[in-house]
């Protein structure tokens, strides 16, 4: 275990009956990291995270904190706080009487348990809506009290488990700017369960990726993003264009591609790992690096004969949705600018084109 490891899995898995909801799960959380934990629902992350907490115990290995094992330990003598998706703020209680609560628990005065209470509402902003009932806040200022509520004891570290997920999509960003700042500041470690790309990939500085109790992938969000491991990962981002089919050749720094929709290259200098003639992998390429043009450009490209078969627009981008000849789909996403020359219509003729160094392999299908 490394020196600034705060938690570590080894080995853990977790069954529920038959089902297989963890597997084998070997990582570690260092100190002050800002970590997400994200995938589909039933991807196993919030049965991850209650492992951590404490509210289920692994079927398999160990959990530990500080290096010390915690498979055994009771919730309550942790120091693992958690807010809930629902923040599980207490209506009988006001809301300076909420961010009291753990403090009292612990056996904190109500001198010092008052005005430790008092300085986290100041920090979260609501200070004065100290006296207010819980039913009287609007999502935001819960979200506020929830986190002052849990911070408010100087934890080692923090989970959350979707706390943003009940906002309105403005609201959230704010948010994300509120815990991303507080982390930072505060330099608790933060485990943030979600099933969103958006909030991981802003917040996060490294990202867990699940699937059927697997993990996917952990790395950095412009590793995941740039680089996903597996077919997985990259649809599951939904930011790639993805092209399956044989190797065909390896020749001169170049590994060749035979796909439904053509014969694609990529260079052969940065690959995930052995590639063998035969073997099937799939192509990604981000469809932010995937040009447009009316005629295949000269170069060391890929270039795909493709028809227009949609669009979209989103503020300052647009993304053009095309069709190749044996019916695969692919995305371009630009800028107004970027497309201003093109003749964009559905139905149009075109062609799809990127360099083959913006191309990525991944070894399954």
């Amino acid at each position: 275990m490394k020196n600034n490891t705060l938690v570590s899995f080894e080995g853990v898995v977790k069954r529920f009956g038959d089902f297989l909801a963890v597997q084998r799960m070997d990582f570690e959380i260092a100190k002050g990291e800002f970590l997400a934990i994200m995938g589909s629902s039933g991807c196993g992350k919030t049965t991850t995270l209650r492992m951590l907490a404490g509210l289920e115990a692994p079927s398999e290995g160990v959990i530990r904190l500080s290096g010390k094992p915690i498979n055994d330990l009771p919730t309550w003598s942790r120091d693992t706080p958690m807010v809930w998706q629902s923040l599980a703020l207490f209506p009988f209680l006001n809301v300076i009487e909420n961010v009291e609560f753990a403090l009292k628990m612990r056996g904190i005065g109500k001198t010092e348990r008052r005005r430790r209470a008092e300085q986290w509402l100041d920090r979260m902003q609501i200070t004065e809506f100290a006296s207010r009932n819980i039913s009287q806040l609007s999502g935001g200022q819960r979200q506020r009290v929830a986190l002052a509520r849990s911070l408010v004891v100087e934890p080692e570290i923090l989970l959350l488990d979707e706390p943003l997920s009940a906002l309105d999509a403005a609201l959230k960003v704010r948010m994300q700017s509120v815990l991303k700042n507080l982390q930072r500041e505060t330099g608790i470690t933060f485990v943030y369960v979600t099933h969103s790309q958006s909030e991981a990939f802003s917040m996060a500085d490294r990202v867990v990726i699940m699937s059927r109790g697997k993990i996917e992938q952990i790395g950095t969000p412009q590793e995941i993003y740039r680089t996903p491991r597996t077919r997985f990962v990259a649809g599951f981002l939904g930011s790639s264009n993805m092209f399956t089919g044989k190797v065909t050749g390896i020749d001169g720094g170049v590994v060749t591609l035979d796909t439904p929709s053509g014969a694609l290259r990529l260079g052969a200098t940065d690959l995930p790992g052995p590639v063998a003639v035969g073997q099937t992998a799939t192509l990604t390429v981000l469809d932010t690096k995937t040009h447009l043009a009316t005629r295949a450009p000269a170069g060391n490209v890929n270039a795909l004969p493709v028809r227009m078969i949609g669009e979209e627009f989103i503020g300052a981008t647009a993304t053009i949705y095309l069709e190749a000849s044996d019916g695969h789909e692919i995305r371009v996403q630009k800028s107004h600018e970027d497309l201003a020359n093109l003749p964009l219509q559905i139905g149009q003729e075109l062609v799809a084109h990127w360099p083959l160094e913006d191309g990525h392999l991944v070894m399954e299908a």
